[in-house]
């Protein structure tokens, strides 16, 4: 069932990248793009903001790298032309800045130089730039340069998007497999996928999702452990030799069913890893800090769910100096917040997403076990509990935990 799951998950995930981005690009009108034009000579910066303006472009003026820095992240530009010889911060240094950050590294730069050997232009793309520009140039070139990155640019945002709404749905259906599998698996992935969530926000991470989906499917491994034997693990129980040794099994597990899948390649990269962060240099430095936060999230999961309360973990795990401050620093405040819950009693029509099962629903007769305590109430579900009930004659009232004052 599992391995059936998976290949169709593959499948799912497979046809829609599958179309060349040739074929995405067709389909984007290029619009009125946002273009950041940086350059010393307030000439140039008027003769290019006229120019480009008639084009239909929106056109940002800096004299000056750090204003543009600054500005940047106000507003993200579809594309930036970049003097190279300017004060303060030349071309080649503002490039590097940008494409340290991961936020902004996927913004295109067109350098704009009188220097044209060919050094020069080397050392431009070494820099992170995408085309280079001799002054003085033919409005006519520049005009086909710019309309030409900014297509591929909103090209590769739309394959993006594209790529992550419909791998987000494989590993939505994978999600529901190990809820199923066992509530436990699912409300603990929550919890994880959560602080990943908050670390990736807080210290910014390139390719976030990558790093959110291999939280969510962390523990997809761990569906073929008896539950018994995972709760004791993870609350640091001794195990028999037997079972320690299928424990620490379940990341190489979950990374090969994972790998299965195309493009989610990084994904089980990352869960293959979560117990080792990687050090690796031939790796990117994104990478890397992705199994340091999936790695610590893990270890903080595993805390709470032994009973230490979340300020308490945390101040342990700075003291320990094995997790990193700024990544703990984004988890402040981290459980204070956690709503108090109350159980009540509903009806199935009356249920709604989001809600969990305070109590396993069965049949009448006791014997059928329909949906197991813990589980995260979704229109799936909700719809199997309704069939049931309708076929089966089974119980039309169910326990749920149900956010106080709602």
């Amino acid at each position: 069932m599992i391995d059936e799951l998976i290949r169709l998950a593959g499948n799912v995930a497979y046809t829609a990248p599958a179309a060349p981005a040739a074929s995405v690009a067709d389909a984007i009108v290029p619009g009125k793009a946002n273009i950041m034009v940086v350059d010393d000579q307030p000439a140039n910066l008027k003769l290019v903001e006229e120019l480009l303006g008639r084009e239909g472009y929106t056109v940002r003026s800096f004299p000056r790298g750090r204003l543009a820095l600054a500005a940047v992240e106000q507003a993200l530009p579809d594309l930036i032309l970049l003097d190279i010889n300017m004060p303060e911060m030349n071309g080649y240094e503002v490039c590097a800045q940008l494409k340290s950050d991961p936020r902004l590294a996927g913004i295109p730069v067109i350098f704009l130089s009188a220097l044209d050997a060919v050094e020069d232009k080397v050392k431009g793309f070494h820099a992170g730039g995408v085309d280079y520009i001799s002054k003085p140039f033919q409005f006519e070139e520049m005009q086909a340069r710019v309309e030409t990155h900014v297509k591929l640019r909103r090209a590769q945002q739309a394959e993006q998007e594209l790529i992550e709404k419909t791998l987000g749905r494989a590993v939505g259906a994978l999600w529901e497999l190990i809820q199923l599998t066992s509530p436990v698996l699912a409300v603990r992935s929550r919890a994880i996928r959560d602080v990943v969530q908050r670390i990736a926000k807080y210290t910014g991470v390139a390719d976030s999702w990558q790093c959110e989906m291999a939280a969510t499917l962390c523990l997809l491994g761990c569906i073929t452990l008896p539950e018994k034997v995972f709760e004791n693990a993870w609350r640091g129980k001794p195990l028999a030799l037997e079972e320690d040794r299928m424990f620490l099994a379940h990341p190489e597990t979950g990374a090969r069913l994972l790998a299965k899948i195309p493009r989610l390649e990084p994904v089980a990269e990352l869960i293959r890893r979560q117990e080792k962060p990687a050090t690796d240099l031939s790796l990117t430095e994104s990478f890397r800090k992705s199994t340091r936060i999936l790695s610590l999230a893990v270890e903080l999961d595993r805390r709470i769910f032994r009973g230490v309360a979340p300020v308490a973990a945390l101040a342990d795990m700075r003291v320990s100096r094995r997790f990193e401050t700024a990544m703990l620093d984004a988890l402040e405040g981290y459980g204070s917040q956690d709503r108090e819950f109350e159980v009540r009693k509903l009806r199935i029509r009356d249920l709604r997403a989001g809600l969990v099962l305070a109590k396993d629903v069965r049949a009448k007769n006791g014997e059928l076990l329909v949906l197991k305590e813990g589980t995260v109430l979704t229109d799936t579900w909700i719809e199997r509990l309704e069939n049931f009930a309708r076929v089966q004659h089974g119980q039309e009232m169910v326990e749920v935990r149900v956010p106080r004052g709602q």
